[in-house]
């Protein structure tokens, strides 16, 4: 590249430094590593990482455990001592029972409401979140589809026989090679992500929301099932219970876990958007990596732009300002004016040039309705195919011009700091607490699930169990009715 090309705007982003993102939050207990500290922050690339993040849930995974123990201390304790508390008096179950049946339809009410407040507001906000970064990401990709597509122009552009050199249109060429590369590849990925979020995110929404609604469904089932199902299917119930409520444990476990990966992922982003020019686990997946296709392509952009407004200006000069009745000042074409000198430096417009935006107007005025030149009179020395051409020479300089600071913003981070910044700020928050609402929903419903088969279990079985026995001695015994003698 020529040195022209390493202007201050235009230069690559000073030497990386290493930076461990979200350091201090993710130092937690590795699984893998035999509970050791692990020091790597935020990776999502990393199994040690994800080990670290799965400690979090430990609470939700330890409950599962301690109740499948639990519970089967108190069915073993139900079966020995069941029928030496079901012989004896037990009034107070009578206040026992329609308490535990108010809590625990309480309980799962209020734990189905917010499962399912929560998760509808999760899936909006994190589709919303998702939304954001592929419309980012699209901007990026036509961004440079669009330059893509004004050098092609540029190859093609004819000012009076005047076109770009040869060696210009071939490094135009090379550069479409590697802008196309670089699209697919950021277009290609971002599908992919963004349907397995998306599927992801459908998945847990209908988990979610059968375990809300089917609940409830499930326990009018079962009570009715223990007023007047068989024993066997009591049992059989009970058990499929047991094991839901290990798995509502396990899945709050989940969430915690996500909720952890979340918060440090909003962290790594902020932390980031501080301190973008660092050697992070983010920088393999950001369009500012690839900072030698964005310096080609801004100095690709300006060359072609500096060419163009020269054979414009060429062409006004052949074709307008010598003519010989042109001798008056006020008579003379206005040139284009360039916004870069040669050097690619910025540079001011002199008072007789005209700026992109009005050279459309201005040309206006000198172009005759006529082909032939010979037959245009005063100032209007341009027939309409030539003034065509000018103009679409000025319109693709102009848009090359335009999508240079664009470009810019991808080499130097702005844009994707930006886009972190407003992540971390606008969407992490609700994301957090949205899923903080879920965890809880779980909780309420593993709670009040508890409740109702201890409920099952202990208050309601014994007194029908003892009834039915009753009613059975009644039956078998006979009664002797005959008179004495």
């Amino acid at each position: 590249m020529p040195a022209a090309a390493a202007r201050p705007a235009a230069m690559a982003p000073v030497a990386k430094y290493p930076l461990v993102l979200a350091e201090d939050r993710t130092r937690r207990p590795d699984v893998l590593r035999h509970l050791k500290m692990y020091e790597g922050g935020w990776n999502v690339t990393s199994k040690h990482y994800w080990a670290s993040v799965s400690f979090t849930g430990s609470s939700g995974f330890l409950l599962a455990v301690l109740w499948f123990i639990f519970f089967g201390m108190a069915v073993v304790g139900r079966c020995y001592f069941g029928s030496r508390t079901a012989k004896g008096k037990a009034s107070h179950k009578e206040v026992i029972r329609p308490v535990l049946l108010v809590v625990f339809a309480l309980t799962l009410v209020a734990g189905c409401i917010v499962l399912l407040y929560g998760q509808s507001k999760f899936h909006a906000e994190a589709t919303q979140t998702v939304d954001f970064v592929v419309n980012q990401s699209d901007f990026t990709i036509q961004s440079l589809r669009n330059v893509t597509e004004y050098l092609s122009l540029a190859k093609t552009i004819t000012v009076a026989a005047l076109y770009l050199p040869s060696d210009v249109q071939g490094q135009i060429e090379n550069l479409k090679g590697d802008l196309n590369k670089a699209a697919d590849t950021i277009s290609q990925k971002m599908t992919e992500n963004y349907k397995r979020i998306r599927k992801i995110l459908h998945i847990i929404s209908v988990v979610l929301i059968c375990i809300a609604v089917l609940l409830p469904v499930l326990a009018f089932f079962g009570y009715v099932l223990e007023l007047y199902g068989p024993r066997y299917a009591v049992y059989i119930f009970v058990t499929i219970c047991c094991k839901m409520v290990a798995a509502l444990f396990i899945l709050l476990g989940i969430f915690l876990v996500l909720n952890s990966a979340a918060k440090d992922t909003c962290e790594a982003m902020d932390q980031w958007a501080e301190h973008p020019q660092a050697e992070t686990a983010l920088s393999n997946i950001l369009p500012c990596v690839d900072e030698s296709t964005t310096n080609r392509t801004l100095y690709q952009s300006k060359e072609v732009v500096v060419i163009l407004v020269r054979i414009v200006n060429r062409a006004i000069s052949a074709l307008s300002n010598r003519r010989p009745h042109h001798k008056h000042p006020g008579q003379l074409m206005p040139y284009l004016c360039s916004p870069y000198d040669s050097n690619f430096n910025d540079r001011q417009c002199k008072s007789r040039e005209v700026t992109f935006e009005n050279a459309t107007n201005e040309w206006q005025n000198y172009t005759c309705l006529t082909q032939d030149t010979d037959l245009c009179s005063g100032n209007k020395t341009l027939t309409p195919e030539i003034y065509g051409q000018l103009v679409m020479a000025a319109n693709v300089s102009y848009a090359l011009y335009h999508y240079a600071p664009v470009l810019l913003s991808f080499q130097d981070c702005k844009f994707v700091r930006a886009t972190f910044s407003a992540i971390a700020s606008q969407y992490c928050p609700p994301v957090e607490r949205d899923l903080g609402l879920v965890s809880a929903g779980l909780a309420l419903i593993a709670s009040g699930l508890i409740l109702y088969l201890v409920w099952m279990l202990f208050a309601d079985r014994p007194q029908r169990e003892e009834v039915s026995d009753l009613a059975s001695v009644s039956r078998i015994i006979p009664v002797d009715s005959s008179p004495s003698q």
